[in-house]
């Protein structure tokens, strides 16, 4: 259970310890994409293997994260972060120590495994530390620290690979896991949630039809998209996901209940979220090459370039969870999605081999301040309406989705860029990757206009559910609230 009152930890302490960890995984996340010209280079990797250094983060992430959040339910939810801290520092020293591309994916894919029991944890352990009343700062603050992440990762890979080496990016995240494991054991409570089965068939069958669905789509354009083999496997994909859906609503302890999807705020903020991670970090698997590739930067110069669009969600991100209450969430993330969007356009039309930097500086502030007023709103929208009971399973569910957004992201974006015949080469760059990102721009824009039919979100149900509410275990979602 949570700590009572009287025992709480200090706010300050209780938000690092939870968001540290997961400020590690953002980063990484980040910093991989920064490098994955060097690594093009430097391990003769192919576009589609750069593709598979973030997939299998990604897909290992988006395969395991539901069973972390129920093993969290079950055996403590700060267990379960602890356990993802320390795998996920294990597969950086793996990473860093990798000779060849396979090993390195294989390496991702045990990272992707740790940062499944980090970040929709944190976000549950902050949300049930915390006293209702400032649960939205704690959540802008949550969002504050991941924008930190998406801001200083491109940064911190720069300046590492031109004063050391690649594998460094993956040493630095070692001495932040080993301090990161004492000041949660200090600071967080082991919480608990539904202790039901654990549904580990309901689990294979999503990842593996994510993943054959991804694969698939990873292939297309080598094999063809009419030849038997691809369209086997978008078919098998399509079966073994909707086996899962069949096996969750049939279930008695589901990964993925299905039940809060019958609240209006929970589905509209995951659609969001997943079209979010699909336009846009499929463009930015893009852009930052298209920095290094046809600009001619380093990735230290590219990370500097693209800062107007990586730093301010640092900024706007704990704004807006503190506005969330007052402003309202839909308003804040339907503002962020157009200006996103807008941005991702406005980039594509201007890309070319000559382009001047300068002519970018503004759509990357444009697309930095949209992220930051989507992170913390679409955390205060997906559980504002749910039981402190389904916190760790909706956040499992949202973060799931998430990556799954970024792994199909960057599958399709890349596949259209290479349908176009693009290249890593200057001359081959622009014309392939004009359409690819429009492509993003297109899906953040539908999001936009779904989330018009979220809650206004003006007054979060946290800061006025009475405790016993919170504890009902299996009580069905009140509906969300309306303008």
């Amino acid at each position: 259970m949570s700590l009572s009152p009287t025992t709480r930890r200090p706010f300050g302490l209780v938000v690092a310890a939870a968001s540290v960890p997961m400020f590690m995984a953002t980063l990484d996340n980040l910093v991989m994409t920064n490098a994955l010209p060097v690594l093009h280079a430097d391990l003769g990797a192919s576009v589609a293997e750069l593709q598979w250094f973030v997939n299998a983060y990604t897909l290992a992430f988006a395969s395991t994260i539901l069973i972390a959040a129920a093993l969290g339910d079950r055996f403590g939810r700060r267990t379960v972060f602890l356990i993802g801290i320390a795998v996920f520092g294990l597969g950086s020293v793996l990473a860093a120590l990798s000779t060849d591309p396979t090993q390195l994916i294989i390496a991702r894919a045990v990272q992707g495994f740790g940062g499944a029991g980090v970040m929709p944890l944190s976000l549950a352990l902050i949300s049930g530390q915390v006293a209702p009343e400032r649960r939205p700062v704690a959540i802008g603050l949550w969002g504050g620290i991941s924008g930190l992440g998406v801001a200083v990762g491109p940064l911190v890979g720069g300046a590492v690979m031109e004063g050391w080496n690649w594998q460094a990016i993956f040493w630095i995240n070692v001495p932040v896991a080993i301090l990161a494991i004492p000041l949660a054991l200090f600071a967080l409570s082991n919480d608990r949630g539904a202790r039901g089965r654990i549904d580990v068939l309901g689990a294979a069958l999503a990842g593996l039809g994510v993943l054959t669905l991804v694969h698939a789509i990873v292939r297309g354009n080598d094999d063809g998209w009419g030849s038997v083999g691809v369209i086997a496997e978008i078919a098998a994909g399509v079966v073994l996901v909707a086996a899962f859906l069949v096996r969750q609503a049939r279930g008695r302890s589901p990964l993925m209940p299905l039940r809060l999807f019958r609240d209006r705020s929970f589905t509209l903020t995951n659609v969001v979220g997943f079209a979010f991670s699909f336009g846009t970090f499929g463009s930015i698997f893009l852009l930052i090459q298209y920095m290094q590739v046809v600009q001619g930067s380093t990735p230290l110069e590219a990370a500097l370039q693209t800062t107007p669009w990586t730093i301010a969600p640092m900024f706007v991100a704990p704004l807006a969870g503190l506005l969330a209450g007052r402003v309202g969430t839909r308003a804040l993330m339907v503002t962020g999605l157009l200006l996103q969007g807008v941005a991702l356009g406005w980039i594509a039309v201007i890309m070319s081999v000559t382009l001047d930097y300068a002519a970018l500086v503004a759509p990357f502030l444009m697309a930095g301040v949209g992220m930051g007023l989507v992170f913390a709103p679409s955390a205060t929208a997906l559980l504002a309406t749910l039981g402190m009971i389904d916190h760790a399973k909706a956040s499992g569910v949202n973060s799931t989705l998430r990556e799954i957004g970024i792994a199909l992201g960057t599958a399709v974006m890349t596949a259209v860029f290479l349908g176009a015949g693009g290249e890593l080469l200057p001359d081959r760059y622009v014309d392939a990757a004009r359409p690819a990102v429009l492509v993003g721009a297109a899906v953040l824009i539908v999001a936009a206009v779904a989330a018009l039919w979220l809650p206004a979100g003006r007054s979060p149900r946290a800061a006025t559910t009475p405790p016993a509410a919170d504890a009902r275990a299996d009580a069905e979602p009140e509906p969300a609230a309306t303008v």
